[in-house]
């Protein structure tokens, strides 16, 4: 019997994304598996019912998890959405099960598989599948088009009439997917462009995107390529070091981040009063508390003429590339379970057994 595949709306509150596009349902398709998308699931992403027909899909007006072997999500669907499901089917989304009780408890009790995607392994096979990354590139590329807007100024340097206009002088604090996409981009705009990591291995990623590495003097590299905690002398002196540089800087994108865990402290409140008005702080790290002290989930604030944005869904602002995205992405990841139009789970591949939730062995009666 065929695997059905099943895509609901969205329920996240301004999540405009879809984790299935008309591209990816006819891969689905071709490999057996039946799709059932509920009607205006893609409208967010500007993709019509009729592209996802076209494409094979089943519309389904009413629920279409409930008879699901493989529900596709980009956020987790509400715990009483788990619970409708069949037990022993399989989830797959950015999941953040430990997030919510509620939620873990509804797939623990329900027997649902989860494949947090959040979780997969940083390997080189896995880079397909890897949701952290191809969105994280859309968020560092809206940041800049924030800070863009929100700047007094020009970004490039312009040559008038009316005399010349020096560049905007923009300093991208995080040098992951999402700080290294804001380097480009704003280089692309035509300002000069440095970037700060505590990572010294980043700095020939910065400079080959056309940027200047920030070296304060402090090194934080640690494994899996994310960055170690500092110390308390060595925090101090990355400070005093990064206070006096932004008294120079007119943009400051924030991108610096932990899966899993709060976002560092970067720019103290100390810092921004240091800075020239007219400067602008985007904080793509608002969602996980910020890496600037001042930053307010969602909103635009302004401190002694400094304007600090911590914005909120910004892959989202993006949503029909991001979509694109994501849903191969999945697909990518959903292909090591179809083998023969059937459902198939090798825990002795690292990328399902690693990422499954809960862990195998941790809950016997959930995962096959």
């Amino acid at each position: 019997m065929a695997v059905t595949i099943g895509v609901a709306r969205e329920s996240a509150q301004g999540e405009a994304r879809v984790a299935l596009t008309p591209e990816t349902t006819r891969k689905y398709v071709a490999a057996g598996a039946r799709v059932r998308v509920q009607r205006g699931a893609g409208a967010g992403a500007h993709v019509p019912d009729q592209a996802y027909a076209d494409a094979g899909a089943e519309l389904v007006d009413g629920d279409a998890l409930a008879d699901a072997d493989i529900v596709l999500c980009v956020q987790p669907p509400a715990a009483h959405a788990i619970a409708g499901m069949k037990p022993g089917a399989v989830l797959v989304g950015a999941l953040q099960p430990q997030a919510d009780e509620s939620r873990a408890e509804a797939i623990r009790s329900h027997g649902i598989v989860a494949f947090p995607l959040e979780r997969l392994p940083r390997t080189t096979r896995a880079q397909a599948m890897d949701i952290l990354s191809s969105q994280a590139g859309m968020a560092g590329y809206k940041a800049t088009l924030i800070a863009a807007q929100l700047a007094p100024r020009f970004f490039p340097m312009l040559t008038t009439a009316a005399g010349t206009i020096r560049p905007s002088k923009v300093l991208v604090v995080g040098a992951g997917v999402a700080g290294l996409q804001a380097i480009a981009t704003a280089r692309r705009l035509g300002a000069q462009v440095e970037g700060f990591d505590v990572r010294p291995e980043t700095r020939e990623q910065i400079e080959s995107l056309g940027g200047k590495f920030l070296d304060l003097g402090v090194s934080a590299a640690g494994e899996g390529g994310y960055a170690r905690q500092l110390t308390d002398e060595e925090r101090a002196e990355q400070q005093r070091r990064l206070a006096e540089h932004l008294k120079g800087v007119d943009v400051v994108v924030c991108t610096a981040a932990v899966p899993g865990r709060p976002a560092p402290k970067i720019i103290s409140a100390a810092m921004v009063s240091g800075m020239k008005p007219g400067s602008v702080i985007v904080d793509l790290a608002a969602e996980t508390g910020g890496n600037c002290e001042l930053t307010r989930r969602g909103e635009t604030i302004e401190s002694g003429g400094v304007r600090i944005a911590g914005p909120l869904d910004l892959a989202s602002m993006g949503a029909l590339h991001a979509s694109e995205m994501f849903a191969r992405n999945v697909y990518n990841f959903v292909s090591l379970l179809l083998e023969g139009g059937g459902l198939v789970f090798d825990w002795d591949d690292e990328l399902l057994a690693k990422t499954v939730w809960p862990e195998r062995g941790e809950d016997p009666a959930v995962v096959p």
